[in-house]
């Protein structure tokens, strides 16, 4: 089968939760990353045969597809259709897996993967009116409800990670994020809005002392608290899938090649250990090690997640999350996936990295892993 590539890959700067897009409808969020990809790629809109969009709560102004109105808003012909998914935090990272799924299939040509969220306008949790989980499931696991920040406190308490391990790992993506941003490393990846320049939830200066006097939200004698979690926040991303034939014949150089791509799931009550399972899983069926891989995007979601993905994996340190991650930029949901593979693949361009692999925990103990490969 023709595989599919990433010709190009664009977001927005991640905005604080009542921050620079807090007057940003998320249909218009949506709307300005499919304007900036298509004035960077130079491709007629009309030419996308379809737009697939990650959206987690499907609710309010995020309600009756936003995929679709975000073609509209965008100004973009009436041709061009478009779909809204959910696969709650990996949304839009699913999203890139259908896209190229479908044109190395040979049933599209070009497709659009992309998603948004703005969790300041459709706060999460907005979109339900009663337990989406019936006793047959509580049952199930012998639970009264499931909760990723308890899981979170599992997941510590599994692989022994005390507090101040998790703030340190916090001020590590503050830190690094703060270093990204002042080297430009972010420049040529975003499509400013609002006067948003840069991501703004970095807390420069940022200290394991002042993390400490942060109080646990989860459990009273835990570990896991806001400073050591991923900020709410408002964001988008948006990604060309294509073949390499295709892109080539329309005068495009794409950036990368969807290599191999997994899903998997684990224990719903821990709930943040599946992306552990997925990689395993793509590594398993790309036939590499996690050696191979020079740079792994492993979503911030609560500081436990990639400190346990990376004892699990014997993955280097240093490769993972590079550039900072969610703790210091924030975690727009649906729009995560898309804007830490655009983050990954301009890093795998800008140091000619080879192989990079994105991962992250989704609510119900799922995750998507995706590896990518660098187009010379």
């Amino acid at each position: 089968m023709t595989s599919a590539v990433i010709v190009d890959a664009v977001r927005t700067p991640i905005g604080k939760r009542k921050g620079a897009y807090a007057e940003v409808h998320p249909v218009d969020l949506s709307a300005h990353v499919l304007g900036a990809l298509a004035t960077r790629t130079g491709i007629d809109p009309a030419l996308v045969d379809d737009v697939v969009w990650g959206t987690v709560m499907q609710y309010s102004e995020q309600a009756g597809n936003v995929a679709r109105n975000a073609v509209l808003a965008a100004g973009w012909p009436e041709s061009v259709p478009g779909t809204t998914i959910t696969r709650a935090c990996g949304s839009s990272q699913q999203a890139l897996s259908f896209a190229a799924a479908t044109v190395a299939s040979g049933q599209q040509d070009f497709v659009v993967a992309g998603g948004a969220e703005s969790m300041t306008r459709v706060p999460m949790g907005s979109n339900t009116g009663g337990d989406p989980n019936p006793p047959s499931v509580l049952d199930r696991f012998g639970v009264q409800g499931f909760n990723q920040g308890v899981g979170a406190e599992m997941v510590a308490e599994k692989w022994g990670f005390g507090r101040a391990q998790l703030d340190e790992y916090a001020v590590r993506s503050h830190e690094l994020s703060a270093q990204a941003i002042d080297a430009g490393a972010f420049d040529a990846q975003l499509a400013p809005l609002a006067g948003l320049e840069q991501d703004e939830g970095v807390r420069r200066g940022s200290t394991v002392e002042g993390l400490g006097k942060l109080k646990t939200v989860f459990k009273e004698d835990g570990v896991i608290h806001a400073g050591n979690a991923s900020q709410i926040s408002d964001g988008a991303g948006a990604l060309l899938v294509a073949t390499e034939e295709t892109a080539r014949k329309h005068g495009m150089r794409p950036i990368a090649r969807v290599h191999t791509v997994a899903v998997a799931a684990d224990d719903p009550v821990i709930m943040l250990t599946a992306p552990i399972a997925a990689t395993a899983k793509a590594l398993k069926k790309s036939g590499l090690s996690i050696g191979d891989i020079g740079a792994y995007e492993v979503n911030e979601a609560f500081a436990p997640v990639p400190l346990a993905w990376l004892a699990e994996a014997g993955a280097d340190m240093d490769r993972m999350n590079p550039l900072g991650g969610a703790i210091a930029v924030g975690h727009p949901l649906g729009g995560s996936g898309a804007i830490l593979m655009t983050r990954l693949v301009n890093h795998m361009r800008d140091n000619g990295i080879r192989f990079g692999l994105q991962t992250m925990c989704e609510a119900g103990g799922m995750a998507n892993a995706t590896i990518v490969e660098l187009i010379d």
